[in-house]
């Protein structure tokens, strides 16, 4: 069987730490800026990490 090949989409979008946890941009921050409060702006320029739900997922379109 071939190996897995890296899912170039996801590669682009997510990160994994040195512990294993996959980071992720905040969504949100796009357009419609307008109406957004400073603050709301400023907590969305810090990467999160993904859910566990997710993160199964993830791991496996990056072949990990």
């Amino acid at each position: 069987m071939p190996k897995m090949k890296t899912h170039r989409g996801a590669a682009k979008r997510f990160k994994v730490t040195g512990t294993g946890l996959i980071k992720k941009n905040s969504a949100y921050k796009r357009h419609i800026l307008e109406k957004k409060s400073p603050k709301q702006k400023r907590n969305l320029r810090h990467a999160e990490v993904v859910s566990p739900a997710d993160a199964k997922r993830i791991k496996k379109m990056l072949a990990i």
